[in-house]
């Protein structure tokens, strides 16, 4: 159990939270006894020392979130993993992370606050920090995206649109390569009908025979 959610060497602080929970940290409740006995987990002093400070059960997830924000009581002190992600999934993934980074800082008693990273809210500075780090192929398009006069979507729901354009990208591409396939072929077959082609393929074929002839004939076994 300990290896799940044990932080990897130069692994960043949200991120390690984040696999925490997708590892179901939410669903392990332990006391703070308990806590401690599974070691260092965050490998900082800090926040280690603060796992397991409450004797009453909480689970393993809400022990690593007060932790981690005993230690840093600001988030701009909490940095998400740094420069441009490179595919659609990291994005998200990047997206998640800064979800989880609010969340941190979420106080743990309102009930009214999402407990899932991925149903906060994408807020427009969120959404702002995620443009700025996308590639150039798709920063452009996603710059322009938007929900005026909606509610900011969860995370979640704008990972779905996120996915839905890179599918339609997908789509498209492959179609653009198909209908470019089919006019090279058209226009392969065309020049091969063309008369100008079949007389200039016609002499190249004479002078081969030619060629060869003279090679024939200039052969003495």
């Amino acid at each position: 159990m300990r290896k799940d959610f044990s932080r990897l060497p130069g692994e960043h602080i949200i991120t390690w939270l984040l696999r925490c929970w997708d590892n179901r940290a939410s669903s392990l409740e332990m006391e703070g006894r308990e806590a401690k006995q599974l070691g260092s987990l965050s490998r900082e002093g800090g926040i280690d020392k603060a796992i397991g400070k409450k004797a009453q059960a909480l689970s393993l997830w809400r022990q690593l979130l007060s932790s981690v924000r005993e230690r840093y009581p600001f988030s701009k002190d909490v940095i998400c993993q740094p420069g441009k992600w490179t595919t659609m999934e990291r994005g998200i993934q990047y997206l998640r992370e800064l979800a989880m980074r609010e969340m941190v800082y979420y106080d743990p008693d309102n009930a009214q606050l999402p407990t899932d990273p991925d149903e906060v809210q994408c807020t427009r500075p969120m959404w702002r920090k995620f443009v700025r780090n996308a590639p150039s192929s798709y920063a452009n398009s996603l710059a322009v995206m938007d929900w005026k006069g909606e509610e900011a979507p969860t995370v979640d729901e704008v990972a779905g649109r996120l996915r839905q354009y890179e599918e339609s990208l997908s789509s498209s591409l492959i179609s653009a390569v198909e209908k470019l396939s089919w006019k090279l072929q058209q226009l392969e077959e065309n020049l091969s009908y063309s008369p100008t082609v079949q007389t200039t393929i016609s002499a190249i074929r004479s002078k081969c025979f030619s060629a060869q002839e003279r090679g024939y004939r200039g052969y003495t076994p």
